[in-house]
């Protein structure tokens, strides 16, 4: 490998930025609450598979490329915030239902279905592409290798993919489940605040 290219800080900064409360992190622990540790796991998976993507999108050279048109992070910027804000409703409605009847649509989606929200929750997300463009651009040297991009790809990858499917089993087990049921308009209530501010944050943010 390449001997300017410090593997422990990139896993680091990757690390510190997947333990961040997110969206990703209030879906993960949203659905495997509500829906189960399969549902969990299904959209931490959708959630990984876009992290690669973003990471592979980066080490290519499209996190340059869209960091220097800014009109490609703009566009971005917009569909991420509807996104977030339209969980933001979903969960505002769910808060002042008074049973689980507002589950239903959601426990009985296909793992495919969660899968695809996971999926379009992480590359609608503007933060994601900055984060793994700097990532690329400042933690790896242009000179360096497709065999040492890929080792940091999989390496950064199989880092996301054990943290957010952690956060499933970790969300979805009994004593959160029961806390849930005991406070779940609480719960809702907060997600949709959540949900609410990150789509407020990134369309009042100037990326670039």
């Amino acid at each position: 490998m390449n001997p300017d290219i410090n593997l422990p800080l990139i896993m680091l900064a990757a690390l510190i930025a997947g333990m961040s409360p997110g969206p990703a992190t209030l879906a993960i622990a949203g659905t495997s609450m509500l829906s189960g540790r399969k549902q969990g796991l299904a959209l931490a998976s959708g959630i990984t598979t876009g992290s690669l993507m973003w990471s592979i999108s980066a080490a290519l050279g499209l996190g340059a490329l869209m960091l220097t048109n800014a009109w490609m992070l703009e566009t971005m910027r917009y569909v991420g915030a509807c996104y977030l804000l339209y969980l933001a409703y979903r969960a505002a409605r769910s808060a002042f239902r008074r049973d689980l009847a507002l589950a239903e649509d959601i426990s009985v989606a296909s793992y495919r279905t969660t899968f695809g929200k996971g999926l379009a929750l992480h590359l609608t997300n503007p933060k994601a592409i900055l984060f793994f463009g700097s990532l690329f651009s400042i933690g790896v040297p242009a000179n360096s290798s497709p065999g040492d991009l890929a080792m940091v790809i999989l390496a950064v990858g199989i880092q996301s993919a054990l943290m957010f499917h952690f956060y499933a089993v970790l969300f979805s087990s009994k004593p959160m489940a029961s806390a849930y049921a005991k406070a779940r308009r609480w719960f809702e209530g907060m997600f949709a605040i959540a949900f609410g501010c990150a789509g407020f944050k990134i369309l009042t943010t100037r990326f670039g």
